[in-house]
C-alpha cells in the first residue's frame, strides 16, 4: 500500500488553509505567552504572587527580544514571503499571542471548518466570547473559505448576525463555504455554533483583489 505524502495530500484536496504549528521556536514561546496571558486574567489581583517581580521579569523578557529583532520592514518582508498561508494572522497565526488558534480544514463540499475553545482572554459579556471576538474568527474563516472553494479577495462588507451568546470554555466549531462569484465580487457565508446550536452567522462581500506586499 502506498501512503500518500503531504503534497501529494494537497494536490488531491487542494490548498493548505494554515500554518502549521512547530514544537520548538517561536511557536513554542508563543504557546507559552498564550497561557501567560491567560494566567494574567485567571489570578487578576487574586493572587500572593509578588507582581511587580512579575512584570520586571516580563519586561526582561521583551527587551531580550527586541534587543536582537530585525527592522519593521525586514519582518514585514519575512511575514509576507511566498503564497503559501501565513504564520502571524491573529486567529490562525502559530506565531501570534492573539490567535486562539483555530484550526481550519477543507471539506469535500468546498465548505472550511474548524473547532476552537476559547477561555478568558476572549471574554465579553459574563462567560461569553465577545462579540468582536467572533466577528473576527468569522472575518477570517470566510476569507480562508474563499481560498479554498474559489478566488478570494479582501474583505469589502460583513454582516454579522448574534443570534444567542457564545460560550466560553466549550468548543465551538467555526465554518465557512463561498456560495456565489460574479466577476470580481465574492460572496460568503459562515457561523459560529456550541453544542449544535447556532450562535453567530456571518455573510460577507468580498472584493477579487490583492494590497502590495512588503519588500
Amino acid at each position: 500500500m502506498t501512503i500518500p505524502t503531504h503534497e501529494a495530500t494537497e494536490q488531491a484536496t487542494g490548498p493548505r488553509l494554515v500554518a502549521e504549528p512547530h514544537e520548538n521556536g517561536v511557536d513554542a514561546a508563543v504557546a507559552a505567552a498564550r497561557r501567560v496571558i491567560d494566567a494574567l486574567l485567571h489570578v487578576g489581583d487574586q493572587t500572593g504572587a509578588d507582581m511587580t517581580e512579575v512584570a520586571a521579569q516580563l519586561d526582561a523578557v521583551a527587551d531580550r527580544l527586541t534587543d536582537r529583532a530585525p527592522t519593521l520592514q525586514e519582518r514585514l518582508a519575512v511575514m509576507w514571503r511566498g503564497e503559501g498561508v501565513t504564520r502571524h494572522d491573529p486567529v490562525t497565526g502559530p506565531e501570534n499571542a492573539l490567535a486562539p488558534p483555530l484550526r481550519l480544514h477543507g471539506k469535500e463540499d468546498r465548505s472550511v471548518e474548524g473547532v476552537v475553545t476559547l477561555g478568558l482572554p476572549y471574554q465579553g459579556p459574563p462567560g461569553h466570547v465577545h462579540g468582536g471576538v467572533s466577528a473576527l474568527l468569522l472575518d477570517h474563516t470566510l476569507g480562508v473559505a474563499n481560498h479554498w472553494g474559489g478566488p478570494s479577495g479582501m474583505t469589502a462588507e460583513l454582516t454579522v448576525r448574534y443570534l444567542r451568546p457564545t460560550p466560553l470554555f466549550e468548543p465551538l466549531t467555526v465554518t465557512g463555504r463561498q456560495v456565489s462569484v460574479d466577476g470580481s465580487r465574492i460572496r460568503t457565508v459562515g457561523a459560529v455554533s456550541a453544542g449544535g446550536r447556532t450562535c453567530v452567522t456571518a455573510e460577507g462581500l468580498f472584493i477579487n483583489k490583492r494590497l502590495p506586499r512588503p519588500s
